[in-house]
């Protein structure tokens, strides 16, 4: 159990297989669709299974109400044949998404406040990448421009 006062706690899933014989499309369209239908989580890792067979761990976080969607699209979506899962507890910092103006527009930025009330910024990938098209300038510039604007703003 965490010390930390005024952090978030709930409970998750964590759904995991190992897969073998899947092709990179399989295992991108996988991961697409899951978060697309409400995983919190997803990613691939990298495992070797029986006979050292190279293979892959899928690790999904979810909500239990989410649980059996994101099982169907594993079945559907992958060639295995079997889902582990387990109950987690987590703890998570208190958040909200702000809109942040800076002179190249607006950007979304996650604020995210530690126990001890020290503040960080996440600025969100979609709006960086957006600014960053549209004034044809790297994706870094315009993240270090907007996180700037955050700590000025702060």
């Amino acid at each position: 159990m965490s010390n930390y006062q005024n952090m978030l706690h709930d409970d998750c899933i964590k759904l995991e297989t190992n897969i073998d014989d899947a092709t990179p499309e399989m295992m991108g369209i996988t991961l697409e669709r899951l978060m697309d239908a409400g995983a919190l989580d997803a990613c691939f890792i990298p495992c070797f299974m029986k006979k050292n067979r190279p293979a892959y761990m899928l690790q999904v976080l979810c909500h239990e109400d989410t649980m059996a969607a994101l099982e169907e699209i594993i079945f559907k979506e992958t060639t295995t044949i079997g889902v582990r899962w387990e109950l987690y507890r987590r703890d998570m910092l208190q958040r909200e998404i702000v809109t942040v103006n800076t002179s190249l527009g607006d950007a979304l930025v996650k604020v995210c406040t530690l126990p001890d009330g020290t503040t960080k910024f996440y600025p969100e990938y979609e709006s960086i990448k957006e600014l960053s098209e549209k004034h044809n300038k790297s994706y870094r510039e315009i993240f270090d421009l907007v996180k700037l604007s955050c700590e000025i703003k702060r």
